[in-house]
């Protein structure tokens, strides 16, 4: 496996202890989270849609989206083997184990077969990629015909994940949205759209 950014899967040692992260960060980022989730709810997915979230953490994204749509299936990614693990274990607490499937993996070398997946979101982890190009091929890559990708992140971080997606989906839609998340006046988050339908 390629670790295109374990040099950044520090984070002051969090990334190595997931209970500790998912009770400090998560809880600042339940805001983009709930948006992520309406986001996916809103888009109408048909039943046995294949969702993927690419640098999941402690699982929680996959989770409530899970729970709002049962009829999806649903996987998250992540390269600390300690976030899987906690994700896993978020999993069985919500009595959602059988429902949503963890792998440890690195966005840059994904763990399955081509076109698998019918959307794709990533909350909070581009910035965390040293290669967003490499990254951006996977994902379409594994990317199923029609599909979409959602990438959340700090809007700063995210115009090198627009570049990325314009060179990896020539000839498809890529745009840069501003995300609230919350009653401030300043919006801090955005996302890469991708739509290949």
């Amino acid at each position: 496996m390629r670790a295109i950014h374990r040099a950044r899967a520090s984070l002051f040692g969090l990334f190595h202890h997931g209970g500790l992260y998912d009770r400090l960060i998560s809880r600042g980022f339940r805001p983009l989270y709930t948006k992520v989730t309406a986001d996916v709810v809103s888009a109408a997915p048909a039943g046995g849609t294949r969702v993927l979230d690419v640098g999941t953490g402690p699982g929680r994204v996959p989770l409530a989206i899970a729970r709002a749509l049962p009829e999806l299936r649903v996987e998250g990614l992540d390269l600390s083997a300690e976030m899987i693990d906690r994700a896993r274990q978020n999993a069985a607490e919500a009595g959602l184990a059988g429902r949503v499937d963890f792998a440890v993996g690195d966005v840059a070398d994904l763990p399955y077969p081509d076109g698998g997946f019918d959307l794709i979101v990533s909350s909070m982890s581009q910035h965390h990629w040293p290669d967003a190009a490499a990254g951006l091929r996977e994902l379409r890559r594994v990317l199923g015909p029609g599909g979409r990708i959602w990438i959340y992140d700090f809007r700063f971080a995210l115009r090198r994940a627009e570049a990325a997606a314009r060179a990896a989906f020539p000839g498809h839609p890529v745009r840069l949205e501003t995300v609230r998340t919350s009653r401030l006046p300043i919006r801090f988050i955005g996302r890469v759209v991708v739509e290949t339908s």
